[in-house]
């Protein structure tokens, strides 16, 4: 059974930075991709960066130049640090990972910016 823990949501001020991470635990691995998707209130959840096998990482436009996402595939774990934080990237961020075609997810960090 796959599992997907996530940590690091928290209140920030905008501005300020965190990082987040998450880490999947199981048997079986073959790992395709891995990556985080936030969904504030009201609104879908939406990509917000993904690093696929043999692939370099890949963007939202809105997080561009402040945030970067990172993966240590021999802890089975992806990390996206986030800087410049803005009222408008609160929401719930869910960790999501590709594994032999399926999608997994965990269940979710709050990400609030706000002074």
């Amino acid at each position: 059974q796959v599992r997907l823990v996530e940590s690091g949501g928290d209140l920030v001020q905008p501005g300020g930075s965190l990082r987040l991470s998450c880490a999947a635990s199981g048997s079986g691995f073959g790992i395709q991709a891995m990556g985080w998707y936030r969904q504030a209130p009201g609104k879908r959840r939406e990509l917000v960066a993904d690093v696929r096998n043999g692939g370099g990482p890949n963007y939202a436009d809105s997080v561009k130049g402040r945030f970067a996402i990172s993966r240590d595939n021999a802890k089975n774990t992806v990390y996206l640090q986030m800087n410049s934080l803005k009222p408008e990237d609160t929401a719930i961020y869910y960790c999501q990972a590709r594994i032999r075609w399926i999608d997994y997810w965990g269940q979710g960090t709050q990400v609030t910016v706000s002074s």
